[in-house]
């Protein structure tokens, strides 16, 4: 009975929701957006053009893998054990291999994008190594052992290698392996780096070849400069080692953060120690550097060395070293740190005096700046072409990992940041930097088609891949996402339906350019109109920007100092613009409050925009100017003498409680005893009041606002939507629905009110209308979503982890779903319920997803798309130069190395099999190829020999003619066998007469010579 009475409080005398019975709310899990946990390593592939993330298991999920490509291309791969993080990723051919952290080697198919086996290996694994053109992948031990895992056979190879550093130091039992490097140009050798120093193992010899051991000497300051140790002997433990691109030098890191530089081809000498800073730290007498010691006289403790890697440039002798870590804590610019060392001296023809100064005085040393408060602990180099060179020849950018599990790309060498808008895939731009808080808007398609931003870019990061033809479902509005970061940045990207997605560009605005300043720029509130493509912008600093859709005129160039922010006016702001841009949404106008963070905006579709602020203050803008039409404090209204109530008012009030605006809405609608209709303005506060104001045209052509009424309801208003009566469809601010008011328009509205606790339905501006309330439960977002264009039902996120559909106008609950499996209950409130019937909500920190409420209870699909491309070919790997070879340097190839791993005994592999059988088919099409030229070309002679006969050939015909022909090439065949022989037995008949000939004049040669003739 509640529910018939409260269709007549509220005004509204049809059924809205007529048609959705429980069974229709069975959402399904349509996508997911984002990384699931935190990033835990990179991996890249250049021949694919292929990007893989690896997480870590956490509370907010388990630990995987994604696999990126451009554009949507988007791969899963879950982990075959659960808990387990991914500790190491390696791309190698068509194939990727994940270590795990619970010691499991994973190998995954590309191209069939599945798991293809997983085995747990005989100890704690501590690096792994691979190569493209190798089907093994060498995993390093702590005890100091190496094994090879056969990927193709799936299974261990017999070969290993013992411990080699027990040949140095026999007591030295607890010897980790923890570096792994192939040579660059000769496969057939080992870099391996051991927790006590390093070896360089041949396969060839089955043997270690040198031994490169770092000992620090009494009186010399080491890589730490703690002059407490100076005194005695030590071995810094090792935790880096790499080969110099040419395999003539290797690079060692230890924990102290001494880098060394070893000499491989004479005798094995160090040619240098160094620290990022610092050089010959190794040397008794060498001063201790300065920035060692803080102010108080404390040692300042430096990072370890996380990762470096000695890259080459399109000319391998021409070499650059990028270091991770290292840096003291004493140091201003936290980064990358950059060695330009330029080409490599001649070693034939250089002393050890010109190498030590090569390694001494790089070209150039600097630092590649990171955010303040992180640190890098891995970065993945983007080479250009090649996965050779341990992928770091020719890079194109780097993605560093930092400490917070955020990713940067900067480019190299230059060290700029890249932004991964339209370059990587919009699910990593989550983590690049933190997601901080979404939002979503209605845009016509046609429209949203046509904002597609054009900027100055770089060469695409990622090129593989191909993305699976969705369901076509374009003829209706779009939901687009704007997602906000901690960087000041805010996006705006198509999420789709589960369908295709047409325009899958991203829309970029700098909004700490437009601020005028880059500290402490945090986005709290967004406002997108989905009509006029405009977007509002509020901070927590105060300031409210406005931005529409442009192009810039002073592309490529930057722009001059901005102004200051005028107080509590407006400020033109066209000015503050990216030098890259060339057309997207650019900054039109600014207010800047000073008022508390803004706590409500609304960017109406008519060229209104309102925003509330913490300190109460609420303002109107009109954007035909701009101008600001109207400026007070939400206390005003909730004081106003037309007020009514919906709830039973405490003794005391509540009028020294601070109050801000927290929702804002326009419509078009007639108030409660008007006859016409007028554009209102709703504002709901966090103290429960609501209040309508009316914007009237002004005779000196401008728009004016007044005061209409407020109500008061039980608890902060989370959310507003206009409806109309009678058809039930959005009574919102329209532009069809501005323009029609000339014309004398009349809508029949209500206005739908939710609250943690309540959901109100009433005309505005005073009327009490009707309410239901939650008793058991918390109300976290709220949305009206459309059943089929047909019915509308009110969706609600609550604090039990439920979802509930209530009809309208009765608020009678029609089904309820838990969703406690999907989404992150404590993240509910920032949830977007849409008005397609979809629910974009958290799964954790930085994930989304995409939830189709009207559906069956599919469970999320399985991703379709593309990425291995077998026409892209991995290049040759690099070999010994011509000058080694023809020293005596034996060069071992890929399938040596099969037979020196597996033995003599190992059959084809399947990449092997695989390969014959693609050449074979292409020799048997090639074949028939030729056998249909030949026999069109016999068709076509017989056809011109009919002439004109005009009937048509049948297939016996077609058969007998196939034979006749077959018969008349056997035919011709034999003839050409009877020639040949005849012809040879010609060749034979001459050939003996020559002979008798030759043997005659022999003999009569030699009479003639008896009697002197």
């Amino acid at each position: 009975m509640a529910h018939l009475l409260r269709g007549k409080q509220s005004g509204i005398q049809n059924d809205l929701s007529v048609g959705i019975s429980p069974d229709y709310f069975n959402p399904d899990d349509l996508a997911r957006f984002g990384i699931n946990s935190q990033v835990s390593c990179l991996a890249y592939d250049p021949v694919q053009s292929l990007l893989a993330v690896g997480t870590k298991s956490s509370q907010y999920g388990p630990g995987q893998i994604y696999v990126f490509g451009r554009q949507r291309v988007q791969v899963t791969l879950p982990l075959p054990r659960s808990g387990a993080s991914v500790a190491t990723l390696q791309f190698v051919a068509e194939k990727l291999v994940c270590l795990t952290s619970k010691h499991e080697i994973s190998v995954y198919s590309l191209e069939l994008r599945k798991l293809l086996t997983s085995h747990s290996l005989p100890g704690v694994v501590s690096a792994m190594c691979t190569d493209p053109m190798l089907d093994y992948a060498l995993l390093g031990l702590q005890t100091g052992e190496l094994l090879a895992y056969d990927l193709d056979r799936q299974t261990l190879a017999p070969f290993r290698i013992p411990n080699l550093w027990l040949q140095v130091d026999p007591k030295a039992r607890t010897c980790a392996v923890v570096a792994l490097q192939y040579h660059p140009r000769d496969i057939g050798t080992l870099l391996i780096g051991y927790t006590h120093g390093a070896v360089i193992y041949s396969f060839k010899l089955a043997k270690a070849m040198r031994f490169f051991q770092y000992e620090i000497p009494r009186g010399a300051p080491g890589g730490d400069g703690d002059p407490a140790t100076m005194n005695v002997v030590r071995r810094p433990k090792l935790m880096q080692a790499t080969w110099h691109p040419t395999g003539t030098f290797v690079m060692t890191g230890y924990d102290d953060s001494s880098i060394v530089f070893w000499d491989t081809l004479k005798d094995g000498r160090m040619i240098m120690a160094r620290t990022l800073t610092d050089t010959n730290i190794a040397t008794p007498g060498a001063p201790i550097a300065a920035n060692s010691m803080s102010n108080s006289g404390m040692m300042a403790v430096k990072e370890p060395l996380f990762r470096v890697a000695w890259c080459a440039n399109q000319d391998p002798e021409d070499t650059a070293i990028v270091i991770a870590g290292g840096q003291s804590t004493k140091s201003p610019m936290k980064g990358l740190t950059l060695f330009e060392m330029s080409r490599t001296p001649v070693y034939a023809t250089s002393t050890w005096e010109s190498l030590t100064r090569y390694f001494d005085s790089p070209k150039r040393q600097r630092v590649l700046p990171t955010p303040p408060g992180a640190e890098v602990v891995d970065f993945c180099l983007i080479p250009r072409s090649t996965p050779h060179f341990a992928g770091a020849h020719d890079p194109l950018a780097t993605i560093a990992l930092l400490s917070s599990g955020e990713l940067l790309t900067l480019t190299f060498p230059s060290g700029m940041p890249i932004s991964p808008t339209n370059q990587l895939h919009p699910s990593l731009t989550f983590v690049h930097p933190y997601l901080k808080h979404i939002n979503a808007a209605q845009i016509g398609r046609e429209r949203w088609l046509g904002m597609t931003e054009r900027r100055q870019q770089g060469p695409p990061i990622l090129r593989g891949g191909v993305e699976a033809a969705g369901r076509i479902r374009r003829h209706e509005d779009r939901n687009i996402i704007q997602t906000t970061h901690a960087d000041g940045i805010v996006r705006l990207w198509d999420v789709g339906h589960g369908d295709e997605i047409e325009n899958d560009k991203v829309v970029q605005v700098d909004v700490q350019r437009a601020v005028g300043h880059f500290n402490n720029v945090e986005v709290t509130q967004t406002s997108l109109a989905g009509a006029s493509g405009e977007l509002a912008v509020g901070l927590r600093g105060g300031e409210l920007i406005v931005f529409r859709w442009g192009s810039n005129k002073s592309i490529g160039r930057e722009p001059s100092t901005p102004g200051p922010n005028q107080v509590g006016t407006l400020t033109n702001v066209t000015d503050r613009i990216e030098p890259s841009l060339s057309e997207g949404l650019v900054p039109a106008t600014l207010l800047d409050q000073k008022d508390g963070p803004v706590t409500a905006v609304k960017m109406s579709d008519v060229g209104f925009v309102a925003a509330g602020f913490e300190g109460g203050s609420l303002v109107v803008i009109d954007m035909r100017g701009p101008a600001i039409i109207y400026s007070a404090s939400v206390s005003d209204f909730s004081k106003g003498h037309k007020s009514g109530s919906s709830r039973r008012r405490a003794s005391g009030g509540a009028g020294s409680k601070p109050e801000w605006a927290t929702q804002i809405e326009f419509s078009v609608m007639m108030l409660d005893g008007d006859d016409y209709s007028s554009i209102l303005l709703h504002i709901g506060t966090n103290l429960g009041h609501l209040g309508t104001f009316k914007i009237l045209p002004d005779p000196s052509g401008r728009y004016t606002v007044q005061y209409a009424g407020s109500m008061s309801l039980d608890n902060r208003v989370m959310y507003m939507a206009p409806i109309n009566a009678d058809s039930g469809k959005p009574a919102a601010a329209s532009q069809s629905a501005v323009s029609s008011l000339r014309s004398g328009l009349r809508v029949n509205g209500v206005l739908l009110a939710v609250t943690p606790t309540s959901i109100h339905i009433f005309r505005p501006a005073t009327a009490k209308g009707a309410h239901k309330s939650f008793d058991s439960f918390f109300c976290d977002a709220a949305g009206i979503a459309r059943y089929q264009d047909q019915s509308q039902a009110l969706i609600g996120l609550f604090g039990d982890g439920n979802a509930r559909a209530y009809s309208l106008p009765a608020l009678r609950e029609i089904a309820s779903r838990n969703l406690t499996n999907i989404l992150d209950i404590r993240r509910q409130s920032d949830a977007v319920i849409t008005p397609t019937g979809h629910i974009l909500a958290f799964t954790g920190p930085s994930e989304l997803a995409l939830l189709n409420i009207w559906g069956v209870g599919d469970s999320l699909p399985r991703s379709q798309d593309r990425l291995f491309n077998p026409e892209a070919l991995v290049p040759p790997r690099p070999t010994i130069s011509t000058v080694q070879w023809v020293t005596g340097t034996q060069y071992i190839t890929p399938a040596d190395m099969d037979v020196l791993i597996s033995g003599p005994e190992r059959p084809p592999s399947q990449r092997m099999l695989a390969q014959q059988a693609a050449e074979a088919e292409e020799a048997r099409r090639a074949g028939r190829a030729g056998a249909s030229r030949q026999a069109t070309g016999a068709a076509a002679a017989n056809a011109g020999a009919a002439g004109g006969s005009g009937s048509e050939e049948g297939y016996w015909a077609y058969m007998q003619r196939q034979v006749q022909e077959r018969t008349e090439k056997l035919g011709s065949v034999g003839d050409s066998m009877e020639n040949l022989e005849q012809h040879s037995a010609s060749w034979a008949e001459e050939a003996s007469k020559f002979v008798g000939r030759q043997k005659r004049g022999l003999v009569t040669g030699l009479v003639k010579a008896k009697f002197g003739l």
